[in-house]
């Protein structure tokens, strides 16, 4: 990551982030489909309460807000079956290029696998695809829904 030491901890355990997380989940994904932002933020409040997935993750340096990511139970209703999912991937601009979004990827990633996952997905904008695969997300499917997405899957490391 450039060098810059970065935490990544469980919002949970973070919650004066629970906002700007709130904020950026909402702007980038769910501000033009008419949801209140309130309802972002108190279902981020319930992730990881019980169980390992839904759980968010935040990367941070002190108390600056660098990104975010999530693991849920299921990110796009056209794949019912596919579960569990990294989702709602987010990197402040001023902090992008710096592998803060990979490290979100793989810390995400590997709860989904410490949680007994054999798979975990995400979807993305087809303009993406080029960023996943190169970190070593394995493109299943394109086109898919609405949006047209990507649907891309990586397997748990033989062994775990």
């Amino acid at each position: 990551m450039s060098g810059r030491t970065v935490d990544l901890s469980n919002l949970r355990d973070r919650p004066e982030f629970l906002d700007i997380v709130a904020d950026r989940i909402w702007r980038a994904w769910w501000k033009r489909e008419g949801a209140p932002l309130s309802d972002v933020a108190d279902a981020l409040l319930h992730h990881g309460r019980d169980a390992a997935i839904p759980t968010t993750f935040v990367a941070h340096k002190g108390a600056t807000f660098i990104g975010t990511a999530s693991l849920i139970q299921n990110d796009l209703a056209d794949r019912p079956h596919l579960s569990p999912w990294v989702a709602a991937l987010w990197v402040e601009p001023s902090h992008r290029r710096g592998g803060f979004g990979g490290a979100l990827l793989e810390h995400a990633a590997g709860a989904a696998f410490a949680s007994g996952a054999a798979n975990v997905y995400l979807c993305a904008a087809p303009k993406l695809d080029g960023y996943y695969l190169g970190r070593g997300w394995t493109l299943v499917e394109t086109e898919v829904g609405e949006y047209g997405l990507s649907v891309f899957k990586r397997e748990a490391p033989k062994g775990s």
